[in-house]
C-alpha cells in the first residue's frame, strides 16, 4: 500500500459550488420529449472494439441520469464526471489547478475591456460523433438557455414552491449570473464557428463563464423541428435571434427534459460526443461504459479503449470490488471502516486529504412548512427563530468526531458557506460572519427560541440520500439531538433526493447534502444564494445579498472581493439560511493495474486526467 496526501490549501477560495455531491440516483422529470430520430438510433462510433480492448473500470456511488448538467436538476457530480469525458471544451483545470486552454478544441480572446467583449471560436473540423459540426448554433443555444434572458415569469405553486410552466411559456430553468450580464444576442462569425459576447458590465470570472452544452440540432429535433441537422441549427439560430417565443417554448422544454435518461436510449442523438469518449453501454443502476470516439480530433484521445464506471452506493462493496480486481479505482464517500479496508489491500495506492466539497443543511422557507413565515401569519422573525432553534440542535462537533476524524484526524467543524478551512481569509471570515451563534450545539437555547416564538412542537421532514451510509448516520445523530429540544425530525431519506431538491419542495423542509466546487471562480457562490438563482432551491431572498453579488461580479480587487464575501456571509448566518458541517475527507484509491491516475480536489476529482490512464497489466 502506498499512501499519498492532498489538500485544497491555498487554492480553493470559493467552494459553494455548482454541482451536487451525493450518492443516490435522482429520477428524471416525467415530461421528457419522446420524439426520436430513426437515423440516429445506430451507434455513432464503430461500436465495441474487437480484439483485446483495454478497459479501466472505476467504482462510483451515484449513477448518471442526465446528459444536460446545465439544468437545475441535472447539475450533479454524477453527470459531470461522464460529460467531462464525452465533451471537449475551451479550458480545463490541470493537476496544479491552473486554468489551461484546450486549443485543440477552440480558442477565446478578450477583444475589449469596455465593454467587456469576448470572442469564442471552435476549430474547423470539430464535430459531434454523428459528424455534425460543433459550432455557433451550439454556443448560441447555451447562451440562450443559461443566461435566463428568454425565461418567462412562471407561476409558483404556493404550497409546493414548484414552478408551473404554461404550455407556451419559455423556461429553461437555468440562469448563470455571469451570462445574465450578456443581454445582447451574441454575434455569429467565422462561417458559423464563432460567437462574440458583449457584457453589459465587467465580470470578474468571464474566463470560466461560457462554453456549450447539448447539441442544438438534436434539441431542435426533440422540439419538433427539422430532422436535418443543418436545417435544425438554422431554426435554432433564427428563433434565438428573433426572440421567437412560439419557437423557443418547445425548444426550452426539450432542452430542460429531453436529455434525461437512466439507461442507454434508443435515440443515440441524446448522447452525442464531442470529446475523447462516447457512451456505448448503460445499464440502469449498474454501470456505464465509454469507448474511444473515432470522430474526436483533439490532443487528449486517451490511452485506454474503454472506461467503465460501475455503481454501488455501499463503499464497502466498492472496496471489495477493488480487492477482487473487478474495478481499478474508486473515490468513495468513505467511512473509517472504508479507509481501513483500503489501507489493508496490498498493491493499492490510497490518497487521502481534504476535498473541495462541504456538507451542509439547508431549509425551505416558501413551502408552508415550519421554516416558512407564511406558517406564522407572515411573521418572518418567528420563522427565523424556529430555523435557529433547529440549527442549534445539529450536533456538528459530534458528527465530525465520530464520522470524519477517523478519516482525517485534523478535521474540524466548517464555519463558512463560501471559504474552505484552508483558504486564505478563512479565520477572518469565521471571526466576522456570525457563525459563532452556532459554535456549540445548544439544546437549552433552542428550547428558549421555540418558547419565544410561541411554538410548542415542530415537525421537520428531512431529505437525504437514503442509501448513503454516512448520511444515514448523520440523520440519526441529528434526529436524536433535535428530539431533546422537542423537534421531531422525520426521516425523508430518498434515493431520488437530487431532483427532489428542485422539484419537490412540498415534500421536505430541510436537507443534507454536499456542494462540490467545479472551479476557482470567486463568484461561484452567487448561484447558491442569490434570489431565484440556479442552486437556490428554497425561496431564500435577501436584497442586500443580491446587491453584494452584483458588486462582486465587477470587482477585480482581491481584497475587496473578500470583504464582499464576508458581508454576504454575515447575512446568511443572520438570516439562519442553513448551517455548514464539515469539509469532505477525500479518499481516492487505485490498484497497480492502472497508471496515470492524478486526482484533483475540484470536480471531477479522480476522473481528472482520464486521457492519461493506462492499463499496465
Amino acid at each position: 500500500m502506498k499512501i499519498r496526501r492532498f489538500s485544497v490549501a491555498g487554492a480553493v477560495l470559493a467552494s459553494a459550488a455548482l454541482v451536487l455531491s451525493a450518492c443516490t440516483t435522482p429520477a428524471p422529470e416525467g415530461d421528457t420529449p419522446t420524439t426520436t430520430d430513426p437515423a440516429a438510433t445506430e451507434s455513432p462510433t464503430d461500436g465495441e472494439p474487437s480484439g483485446e480492448a483495454t478497459t479501466v473500470t472505476v467504482g462510483w456511488n451515484q449513477p448518471f441520469y442526465s446528459y444536460n448538467s446545465d439544468t437545475s436538476h441535472g447539475n450533479a457530480t454524477a453527470n459531470a464526471i461522464i460529460l467531462y469525458m464525452t465533451q471537449s471544451g475551451f479550458n480545463y483545470y490541470d493537476a496544479d489547478l491552473n486554468l489551461a486552454q484546450d486549443t485543440s478544441f477552440g480558442t477565446y480572446e478578450k477583444l475589449s475591456d469596455d465593454p467587456l467583449t469576448v470572442k469564442y471560436t471552435i476549430n474547423e473540423g470539430v464535430v459531434w460523433s454523428d459528424d455534425t459540426p460543433v459550432d455557433a448554433a451550439d454556443m448560441l443555444l447555451y447562451w440562450a438557455a443559461v443566461s435566463g434572458n428568454f425565461n418567462d415569469e412562471v407561476e409558483i405553486d404556493e404550497e409546493t414552491g414548484e414552478e408551473i410552466i404554461g404550455e407556451n411559456q419559455v423556461y429553461f430553468t437555468s440562469e448563470s449570473p455571469g451570462l445574465a450580464l450578456v443581454t445582447q444576442t451574441p454575434e455569429i462569425g467565422d462561417d458559423g464557428r464563432s460567437v462574440t459576447l458583449v457584457y453589459d458590465k465587467p465580470f470578474a470570472d468571464w474566463e470560466t463563464n461560457f462554453g456549450y452544452g447539448v447539441p442544438a440540432h438534436v434539441t431542435q429535433r426533440l422540439a419538433g423541428g427539422s430532422e436535418d441537422a443543418a436545417a435544425a441549427k438554422d431554426e435554432v439560430i433564427a428563433a434565438i435571434q428573433a426572440g421567437d417565443k412560439a419557437a423557443l417554448a418547445p425548444l426550452a422544454d426539450a432542452w430542460r427534459t429531453g436529455f434525461d435518461f437512466t439507461s442507454l436510449p434508443s435515440d443515440a442523438g441524446l448522447y452525442l460526443s464531442s470529446g475523447p469518449y462516447i457512451v456505448t453501454d448503460f445499464v440502469e443502476n449498474q454501470y456505464i461504459t465509454l469507448t474511444k470516439n473515432a470522430k474526436y480530433t483533439g490532443d487528449k484521445p486517451g490511452k485506454t479503449e474503454n472506461i467503465t464506471v460501475r455503481y454501488n452506493e455501499d463503499p464497502q462493496a466498492l472496496v471489495q470490488a477493488l480487492q477482487n480486481g473487478e474495478i481499478d479505482m474508486l473515490a468513495p464517500q468513505a467511512t473509517a471502516d472504508t479507509l481501513a479496508a483500503l489501507q489493508a489491500i496490498d498493491g493499492v495506492t490510497v490518497e487521502t486529504g481534504q476535498d473541495a466539497t462541504y456538507e451542509h443543511v439547508d431549509m425551505v422557507v416558501n413551502n408552508g412548512g415550519p421554516f416558512d413565515p407564511a406558517s406564522y401569519g407572515g411573521d418572518a422573525e418567528k420563522a427565523k427563530k424556529v430555523r435557529q432553534a433547529f440549527l442549534l440542535t445539529i450536533p456538528r462537533q459530534q458528527i465530525v468526531e465520530q464520522l470524519i476524524q477517523p478519516l482525517n484526524p485534523e478535521a474540524a467543524v466548517r464555519n463558512s458557506f463560501i471559504l474552505t478551512p484552508d483558504a486564505p481569509g478563512y479565520p477572518q471570515m469565521v471571526e466576522e460572519n456570525g457563525s459563532d451563534f452556532y459554535a456549540q450545539q445548544d439544546i437549552e437555547k433552542a428550547k428558549s427560541l421555540l418558547a419565544e416564538a410561541g411554538v410548542d412542537s415542530v415537525d421537520v421532514r428531512f431529505l437525504y440520500g437514503a442509501s448513503n451510509v454516512r448520511r444515514a448516520q448523520e440523520y440519526q445523530l441529528i434526529a436524536e439531538s433535535a428530539a431533546e429540544a422537542g423537534i421531531n425530525v422525520i426521516d425523508g431519506g430518498n434515493d431520488n433526493w437530487g431532483t427532489m431538491l428542485d422539484t419537490a419542495q412540498d415534500q421536505y423542509d430541510a436537507n443534507l447534502f454536499g456542494w462540490q466546487s467545479t472551479s476557482l471562480a470567486v463568484t461561484e457562490a452567487d448561484a447558491n444564494f442569490r434570489t431565484k438563482a440556479t442552486n437556490n432551491f428554497y425561496g431564500y431572498s435577501n436584497e442586500a445579498v443580491d446587491a453584494l453579488f452584483d458588486e462582486l461580479q465587477v470587482e477585480v480587487d482581491a481584497n475587496r472581493q473578500q470583504e464582499i464575501l464576508r458581508e454576504v456571509e454575515k447575512h446568511l448566518w443572520a438570516d439562519a439560511f442553513g448551517i455548514t458541517i464539515f469539509q469532505f475527507p477525500g479518499v481516492n484509491a487505485w490498484n497497480s493495474n492502472v497508471a496515470g491516475v492524478d486526482p484533483i480536489p475540484l470536480s471531477p476529482t479522480i476522473f481528472h486526467g482520464f486521457w492519461n490512464w493506462e492499463k499496465t497489466s
